[in-house]
């Protein structure tokens, strides 16, 4: 998705206008009152605010012209239910509308189906939270927002956890000229410790340490789960001399490692 692109919906954004805090405030009431053509005028001017919301999104496959369209809708809900009466900055209310409006949108075209009852409940703990950050001024705490839901904490825990977009592990997280960091390289695999992987490397250099014969044996035998009469079979030998042979090979490598 172009992050830079000019035309949006037809719209040219490089020409879009901004209004002054006094206008924007005379607008604001005259929209309020039913005048259609201030509230036209006021998302017009407010355009700018969903173009730098889109641009977090801009690493996704989602057209720029789509999630445009949506954020506008997050605008106008925005604009429609700000009180003119808070202390706070319009900018400030109307974009976590947005981000909200583009988070359900891509929410509800994920490939991956959570179920309605989970995103309901989801979706009142959006609103919550967006309540609560207008009241306290903050990001409130997942308890606050179950208490207000009057919902068990880890309900709202697993609802939030399961809307949550999926994350490709060769996304990359960072970038600085031609070094790429992805996901998978910030994920630690807890099954394997650093002694293991050290145990591993030392067993690997005692195997080159043994002639020929003795690696096929020991590959064979603990790396492909063989049976000595098998390992016997196949290089031609008794199964006596594969556990002679065997039990050398395990000797000298224990020395080495």
């Amino acid at each position: 998705m172009a992050g830079n692109k000019v035309e949006i919906c037809g719209v040219d954004t490089s020409a879009l206008p901004t209004l002054t805090h006094e206008r924007m405030q005379q607008l604001l009431r005259q929209a309020h009152d039913g005048d259609m053509d201030a509230r036209r005028e006021l998302i017009q001017g407010n355009l700018r605010l969903v173009l730098s919301v889109i641009q977090r999104f801009s690493n996704r496959s989602e057209s720029m012209d789509d999630l445009f369209q949506v954020g506008c809708i997050g605008l106008m809900k925005g604009l429609d239910n700000f009180d003119l009466n808070m202390n706070v900055r319009l900018s400030t209310y109307c974009v976590p509308m947005i981000i909200g409006e583009i988070r359900r949108y891509l929410r509800d075209n994920n490939s991956i189906r959570v179920s309605r009852s989970m995103r309901d409940t989801a979706y009142k703990a959006l609103k919550a939270r967006d309540a609560l950050s207008t009241r306290f001024g903050r990001e409130p705490s997942v308890a606050e927002i179950a208490k207000s839901m009057d919902a068990p904490e880890t309900d709202v825990v697993l609802a939030l956890e399961a809307i949550q977009d999926p994350v490709s592990l060769f996304d990359p997280v960072y970038q600085n000229g031609g070094d790429t960091i992805y996901v998978m390289d910030q994920v630690q695999d807890k099954r394997v410790s650093e002694e293991d992987w050290v145990r591993s490397l030392s067993i690997s250099q005692a195997l080159d340490r043994l002639q020929d014969r003795e690696q096929k044996i020991i590959r064979q035998r603990y790396f492909q789960g063989r049976t000595q009469m098998e390992v016997a079979d196949e290089i031609g030998i008794s199964q006596a001399q594969v556990s002679r042979l065997e039990k050398a090979a395990l000797k000298a490598m224990k020395k080495y490692i």
